[in-house]
């Protein structure tokens, strides 16, 4: 055995020797910076001015910063005191400069308006939001480096898990820490290539790009879906009042406080300071929450160029508890070293002008939009500030046209160098921007000793691919188990616990499933792209032990992938039971809940023995097509078991026949059928994002329209089905949201059509509702309303911010939602069906409640209480 405790006591003294030797031969400023009550400021901003570069205090407020031999005017600032400029001379070792900062002394403390008269913050603010895109616009691209460090501590868990926790090496209020260095030069509209060139982590997979947290800009519209206060529709959200004013770096600053109107999620509360005239950010400090975490955010600007403000230190905050669990996170971007090209087209120095508080002189030239938007610009020396938005907007407009790949909105390159994570602590002494804290420090020490185990146990193993390799444990089989064999070959189980239940046809069931795959994975020319190819074999097998019958199928699947277009064909076949709707309206383990507990059997099945060939292909994200042929023999199945934990004789097991006043009894008769069927999935207007050379969909940006037709060339059960569907989920800002999702469709040559091959609507009976905003009725029976005729459906979902019980803050800053549904059904042979409900979402930020009623014609059916997972939710089950 290894013996790692002489290696563990020496690291920490490696580490301050060499610190030692890196800081006896380097030279430059370090210090601690702090209130006048002697508290030190974490954050604070020390801003060489004469180099238009600066870096921040750690959070004890200390500082240190390698610089060349020279003279410099070094600005200490921080949000809420008064700039420090001294003058210091780096000769050849560091200067000690302690540095004690004075409250901000504000020219105005409080405005009282009177009468007729507005907050002096409005024009302020009216002004800065008129600029925003301009801000935005007049910088075509920089390269800047960024040094990102996140901190996070578990401060609380339940207590049953406190021992596994500290037995897995998580211990509450220790430090963990992941640091990055990356070089980010972004381009006008949205491009951003990022080169990361070291990563210090306690893990291989941790998020330590900064680009996330300096690619929002607070002069866009939003930032990650909360409206900006310099969105055109701020007043909308917030107030604003004037908190008083000051002079830093020989400008003007107003102090602007943000109140949100209504309180909560999407909106920020706290501070934002204006450069006066110029109507730039000068720096801000805001808070917000999210699914009830509170969010904080400062950001301190500073002159990179003339007029030309830009972030230099970004911190972000999380924290907040769940179920028990309770922590904190914080984010310290820092930035350095701008290199900025200025748009040409935008190098104005246009005077704005309020036109609700000043007078326009006559003398401005009438702006006209067929003249250039530039030229407009250029000729005015001053303008109103409608006007100045609307010149700005048109030539944004002009710009996108001109683009040669209009549907993509963001673009991002990032690559990681190959000695980003070797870089040894010499090196990150040399180029952290923030000292350590003690506690940092720690967690480092912490961190390294387990990665120091971690890699000796390593050692022990043969080869990484027999490391790999998964034993097989006994429960495998129920839980789900995969086994690499290497060279792409790859066997397992899946979950088969959920293939264990209970119905009245089958009795108590048991199931099994698994697969074993051949898989290549190729880069193709481009390096970037994969060119992905598989064999899938998938067994399937299940036996009832009150029907006595033994069912198995085996589905072979071939897919090929070069990048995101790809296709896939097979061939399945088999003798295996089916829900008569193929969509699965009840989930087999609520079922089985249902008819022990309760007698009531809503899963309705036949048997089917089959042969099905079909391909999909997807040739672009926007535009995929499908197409089957089956051949089925189908046999009606009868009940084989009457056993219930329920056993009161009120209560009797229905017919596995499932109730429709339209299918005749011909409907349920056995059967042959030779089917081919047919389906276009299309997303017209579909936007993406670029990343690293790959196109990624953005599928919320276009409605999905289906087209599906289904024929049946047997026999009497001739018929062709046509439907039309649209689903779509519709952003209003951060007001609401609404889901939409609609269905058409009707039967043609249907002499006679069996009820397996009716169309079905996702029905149910339970209080579970089913995943999905718009993906099913809430309360309409399972088959009642099946039809082989014309039909019409929809369902609606409008998730409000803010309706009844999120009127009071508290509930909104939790994170619950409030939705409202209406769900509409009708067929040629059945009356009007349509439900109205209501729901609380996002409970405990995981649950969701709904209480709401179904009617016919007008006249009560059924109603009651639902319970489902929060629609933010999205679980995509495969393989």
């Amino acid at each position: 055995m290894i013996d790692f405790s002489r290696e563990l006591k020496v690291l920490p003294c490696l580490v301050l020797f060499q610190a030692f030797i890196f800081s006896g031969s380097s030279q430059g400023i370090r210090g601690l910076v702090t209130s006048e009550e002697g508290e030190p400021l974490a954050y604070a901003t020390v801003f060489a001015r004469n180099l238009n570069d600066g870096i921040p205090t750690n959070q004890e407020g200390r500082f240190e910063w390698k610089l060349p031999p020279g003279n410099y005017d070094i600005i200490v600032q921080h949000l809420g005191y008064q700039s420090s400029l001294q003058t210091v001379e780096v000769k050849d070792s560091w200067v000690e400069l302690d540095v004690r900062l004075e409250m901000q002394t504000f020219a105005l403390q409080e405005v009282e308006v009177q009468g007729d008269q507005e907050d002096p913050a409005l024009t302020v603010m009216r002004k800065a939001i008129a600029k925003a895109k301009f801000h935005r616009l007049q910088v075509q691209e920089y390269s800047m480096m960024v040094y990102i460090k996140g901190t996070g501590e578990l401060t609380n868990a339940p207590f049953f898990l406190k021992k596994k926790l500290k037995e897995e090496g998580v211990g509450l209020n220790e430090a963990y820490t992941s640091e990055s260095v990356s070089k980010i030069h972004f381009k006008q509209p949205d491009e951003i290539t990022e080169t990361v060139i070291s990563i210090r982590s306690t893990g291989e997979d941790n998020q330590t790009s900064p680009a996330p947290y300096i690619g929002a800009s607070f002069y866009d519209e939003q930032i990650n879906g909360l409206v900006s206060p310099l969105s055109r529709s701020a007043f909308v959200y917030y107030r604003f009042r004037l908190a008083g004013n000051f002079f830093d770096n020989g400008v003007l600053v107003n102090k602007i406080r943000v109140i949100p109107r209504s309180k909560g999620e999407k909106v920020f509360d706290g501070y934002i300071y204006i450069v006066e005239d110029l109507w730039a950010i000068h720096s801000l400090n805001l808070k917000t929450s999210l699914m009830g975490f509170d969010i904080g955010v400062t950001q301190q600007y500073a002159p990179v160029e003339e007029n030309i403000w830009m972030p230099l230190t970004h911190t972000y905050t999380f924290g907040g508890t769940f179920f028990g669990f309770a922590g904190e996170y914080q984010y310290l971007a820092s930035t350095r070293d701008y290199q900025i090209t200025l748009n040409p087209d935008l190098l104005v120095d246009t005077k704005i002008l309020d036109e609700k508080v000043e007078e326009i002189p006559d003398h401005l030239p009438e702006l006209t939009k067929n003249a250039d938007p530039i030229e407009q610009l250029a000729a005015a020396d001053q303008m109103s500030r409608k006007d100045f938005r609307k010149m700005v907007n048109a030539y944004e407009k002009e710009s996108l046209k001109e683009r040669e790949q209009a549907e993509v909105i963001s673009e991002r390159n990032y690559t990681v160098d190959s000695m980003a994570r070797k870089r040894d602590l010499v090196y990150w002494v040399s180029i952290r921007p923030v000292q350590l804290t003690a506690k940092e420090i720690q967690g480092y020490r912490r961190d390294d000793s387990l990665a120091v185990v971690a890699a000796a146990r390593e050692s022990d193993v043969d080869s990484i691919a027999q490391k790999a390799k998964r034993k097989f444990q006994p429960f495998d089989f129920l839980t789900g188990g995969d086994y690499s064999f290497g060279n792409g070959r790859s066997a397992g189980f899946h979950s088969n616990w959920t293939n264990m239940s209970f119905n009245t046809v089958e009795g108590f069931k048991i199931g099994f499933s698994g697969y074993y795959r051949v898989e290549k994975n190729t880069k193709m020319a481009d390096s970037v792209t994969n060119h992905l190819r598989s064999w899938n074999f998938r067994p399937a097998f299940r036996y009832g032990f009150a029907s006595r019958k033994p069912y198995g199928m085996l589905h072979l699947r071939r897919s090929v992938t070069k990048g995101r277009p790809g296709y896939s064909w097979g061939i399945e076949g088999g003798k295996y039971i089916y829900q008569f709707n193929g969509e699965i309206p009840i989930n087999e383990q609520v079922n089985a809940l249902y008819s022990l507990f309760f007698r009531q059997n809503y899963m309705k099945l036949y048997e089917k023995t089959f042969t099905r060939l079909y391909l999909a292909h997807r040739i672009t994200d926007a535009f995929t097509y499908r197409v089957n042929f089956r051949f089925e023999d189908r046999v009606h199945l009868k009940n084989n078991s009457d056993y219930s934990f329920y056993n009161k004789p009120e209560r009797m097991y229905g017919s596995n026949r499932p109730f429709n006043p339209e299918a005749v009894n011909e409907a349920f008769t056995n059967n042959e059928a030779v089917l081919v069927s047919g389906s276009i999935e299309w997303r017209p207007g579909l936007k993406y994002r670029i990343r690293n050379g790959r196109k990624f969909p953005l599928m919320e940006t276009a409605p999905l329209v289906k087209f599906n037709y289904n024929k049946n060339f047997s026999g009497a059960g001739k018929f062709d089905h046509l439907e039309v569907g649209v689903e779509h989920a519709l952003n209003f800002g951060v007001s609401g949201k609404l889901d939409v999702n609609v269905q058409t469709g009707t039967f043609l040559n249907s002499s006679q059509v069996y009820f397996m091959d009716f169309k079905h609507f996702g029905g149910n009976r339970t209080i579970f509702s089913n995943m999905g905003a718009a993906s099913n009725f809430r309360f309409l029976d399972y088959y009642q309303y099946s039809t082989a005729g014309p039909y019409f459906s929809s369902i609606l979902h409008y998730q409000f911010r803010k309706f009844l019980f999120t009127q009071l803050p508290v509930l909104r800053f939790s994170g619950i939602r409030e939705n409202l549904f209406f769900n509409y059904l009708k067929t040629e042979n059945a009356p009007h069906y349509w439900e109205l409900g209501y729901s609380l979402d996002n409970l405990y930020r995981i649950f969701r409640v709904e209480i709401g009623a179904g009617f016919e014609n007008g006249n009560y059916k059924r109603g009651g209480i639902r319970f489902g997972i929060a629609t933010f939710i999205q679980v995509n089950v495969g393989e």
